[in-house]
């Protein structure tokens, strides 16, 4: 139970594709897209979030919609310090006005280079935080999972969010080995529409090849063959133009970037101390994120290590869950900075 106080420390995961924050006390109240529309004229913010993802491709002349995160890490550093600010106000509509400032608990990729995390703690402070402490992505996902973090066994955890793919192997409330990749969700929608560009001499749009990747995709070949129906721009005429796509060409074009998520788990296995290594044997692996969600991933990943994979129940919010909770262990994070994300970077 959360006592009551007039500063409500918050968890921000601030992923590449969305962004979400914990509330202590209230658990997650913001879920939005992390993009925005920004008016090039005038340099100010049209929209941030849902509206901002609406307007896609679809945009007039004099508006830019801005995905200010690139592979988890800031790549418009003043865009997203407005993003946050967005967010952290939404996150507190209801307090009161003798408010203080929240502590914000903010996750980072663990392949991270410091002047890339102090921005992002530089950023949070910009967007209205009284203090800023990053968590590593894998580590938050991990406590969001309901993994046992703090005890003396081995878990593993790949989360693959929109930017990047973390694999950590995780023992005594920090990261024993990790690998950090920049292939993930985007990779895969980026993979389609290449494909589809190739085969199909048909340009679509990245919402097109997001929906047919959640509709028909597929991490190894599909148990059922579905067709789906895509809208695009033909190359050679210019017209618009429908054809119909099947699940199995999905997953084969799909294959590169799954192969590169495998490597990384079995990378990090092989650095895995073997005390470690048996305990992840005994309790499997553990997907979350948004990737974790694409069909048959934990069947390719568990064909290849053989070992047993799960899918964390909340794959989507596990990140920021976790990194709501690790609000409770501040005092660690305090005197603990960046518990681990120095720990394997090569």
């Amino acid at each position: 139970m959360a006592r009551f106080s007039l500063s409500q420390d918050l968890g921000i995961d601030l992923g590449t594709a969305n962004t979400l924050v914990f509330v202590k006390g209230k658990g997650i109240v913001v879920r939005e897209p992390s993009v925005v529309a920004m008016n090039k004229t005038t340099g100010e913010i049209e929209a941030v979030g849902s509206s901002a993802k609406n307007m896609i491709g679809r945009t007039p002349g004099n508006i830019s919609v801005i995905r200010p995160m690139k592979d988890g890490v800031i790549a418009d550093y003043d865009t997203t310090a407005a993003m946050m600010k967005y967010y952290i106000k939404q996150a507190q509509k209801n307090r009161s006005s003798f408010a203080k400032k929240p502590n914000v608990m903010v996750c980072v990729p663990s392949g991270i280079t410091m002047v890339e995390e102090r921005a992002v703690i530089d950023a949070t402070k910009q967007a209205g935080a009284k203090d800023a402490f990053p968590i590593a992505e894998p580590f938050a996902a991990a406590i969001g999972a309901g993994l046992p973090v703090w005890e003396p066994t081995g878990s593993m955890i790949v989360d693959i969010g929109g930017g990047t793919t973390e694999v950590a192997i995780i023992s005594l409330g920090g990261i024993v080995t990790s690998q950090s990749i920049r292939v993930a969700g985007d990779d895969m929608d980026e993979s389609i529409t290449q494909y589809v560009r190739k085969k199909y001499n048909l340009m679509i749009g990245e919402r097109s090849a997001e929906s047919i990747k959640m509709d028909i995709g597929s991490a190894g070949e599909p148990f059922e063959n579905e067709e789906m129906d895509i809208r695009g721009r033909d190359l050679l005429t210019g017209l618009p133009k429908t054809i119909t796509i099947s699940a199995g060409e999905i997953a084969s074009s799909l294959k590169d970037t799954v192969t590169a998520i495998v490597e990384a788990v079995k990378n990090t296995l092989e650095k895995t101390p073997p005390e470690l290594a048996a305990d992840i044997m005994d309790r499997g692996i553990v997907l979350s994120g948004g990737g974790a969600l694409l069909k048959r991933l934990d069947q390719v990943i568990s064909d290849e290590t053989k070992m047993p994979v799960f899918v964390a129940e909340e794959p989507l919010d596990s990140v920021a869950i976790g990194t709501g909770k690790s609000l409770e262990y501040i005092q660690h994070f305090k005197s603990h900075p960046n518990i681990s994300t120095r720990s394997t970077l090569e």
